[in-house]
């Protein structure tokens, strides 16, 4: 295996969904992604909701059809404001929601089993500076 930085970035990330849409088979790419954030930020924006889960906004609007197609999800307007649409999680995304935070503590448990609680703090605090750090990149390009 090669233990180049990018290699093992894009290995972890690559089984890590792997084994997430084997226990979610009837959800396309993406979509957990926007079901977990929605179930912490129900109601919001497609621009908060395309920053939140790091997704463009073209790639977004394409997804949210398709789950409102599923009827995970709703889109209205606000306030009159006819330009921007807030998402909802309809009973139906709730409960999917829900199924997908459960696979999503169920792979956790299972990936991180063998490490302890501050090699955890570590590995999730690396992360973060590694977001960041790319966030702060696409910034400045």
């Amino acid at each position: 295996m090669d233990t180049s930085l990018h290699y093992l970035l894009m290995a972890a990330h690559s089984l890590f969904q792997k084994k997430v849409f084997s226990g979610l088979s009837d959800l396309g790419p993406g979509q957990p992604k926007i079901l977990d954030y929605l179930g912490l930020h129900d109601g919001s924006v497609q621009r908060q909701i395309a920053q939140g889960c790091q997704i463009d906004p073209a790639t977004l609007t394409g997804l949210l059809s398709r789950m409102e197609e599923k009827q995970l999800i709703e889109r209205r307007t606000e306030g009159g404001d006819r330009r921007s649409f807030h998402v909802y999680l309809t009973p139906l995304g709730w409960k999917k929601q829900r199924e997908v935070m459960d696979v999503f503590q169920e792979c956790e448990e299972q990936i991180c089993g063998g490490l302890s609680a501050p090699q955890m703090d570590a590995l999730k605090e690396t992360l973060i500076s590694l977001c960041r750090n790319m966030t702060d990149l696409e910034v400045l390009q």
